[in-house]
């Protein structure tokens, strides 16, 4: 079985249906929390995984860890090591590589987003598994605003110039969440509906778009994962499904 670390910004952080879907192709991960502690390297591990969380990728005011994750990221980019970022965690690594991200520079997305495939991704060790349009969920204020050099655009969605890239041969940062179902986004706490509706959202339309895509949505987002999996664990075969 191989391993990946999985750094988390909040106490509850979980890779939600992403972990059993990894566990099909062998890859075990381990979730630890940054402010418990991260370790010194990856020796021993297979993968990273970064997930996302509330602050900026440069906020080491706040949550003293992200100098030890950034620290991670380098690695894994310096010995090709697969990652994934999912938004912060996607930030982190373009921040990590040069790349800017700032608050509300465009338009917040939240609930399930049309997502759309650059043609690069067709080529993608990674995203060629994926359709040409999807729908992935988001939850975020915070943007992209300029991709390191050597990254290389791989999605776009209507209010977001960047929503997935890659950096080298298998570091690759996300802005959406293949995580989250519409099952995990209407269990989302008062607070985050308030603050949804407050950015222009009506929730109603979140529950019912996201209910209609969701069947979809699941397919790519267990394709997604799988593939990435398959990466990490050496396995040759692509998965379609």
């Amino acid at each position: 079985m191989s391993q990946a670390l999985v750094v988390g910004h909040s106490a509850d952080a979980s890779l939600h249906r992403l972990a059993p879907w990894f566990a099909e192709y062998g890859l075990d991960t381990r979730i630890m929390f940054g402010a418990d502690g991260l370790p010194q390297s990856l020796d021993g591990y297979d993968a990273l995984i970064v997930l996302g969380g509330a602050p900026l990728p440069d906020d080491d005011e706040h949550y003293p860890w992200l100098p030890a994750t950034r620290k991670l990221i380098g690695e894994a980019l310096e010995r090709q090591i697969p990652m994934l970022g999912i938004c912060l965690g996607g930030q982190l690594l373009a921040y990590t590589a040069g790349g800017h991200v700032e608050r509300r520079k465009f338009q917040p997305e939240h609930g399930m987003t049309g997502i759309e495939a650059t043609r690069t991704a067709a080529t993608d060790s990674l995203f060629r598994v994926m359709p040409r349009e999807y729908i992935m969920a988001e939850n975020h204020i915070d943007h992209i605003t300029m991709l390191p050099d050597n990254a290389v655009l791989l999605a776009r969605s209507r209010r977001t110039p960047v929503q997935a890239f890659r950096i080298g041969p298998c570091a690759w940062g996300l802005q959406f969440h293949p995580e989250i179902s519409q099952a995990d986004i209407e269990r989302w706490s008062a607070l985050q509906r308030t603050n949804t509706e407050a950015d222009g959202f009506s929730w109603s339309h979140i529950v019912e778009y996201g209910r209609r895509v969701s069947r979809g949505n699941t397919a790519d987002a267990r394709r997604l994962a799988c593939r990435f999996a398959a990466i990490c664990t050496h396995q040759d075969e692509e998965n379609d499904r």
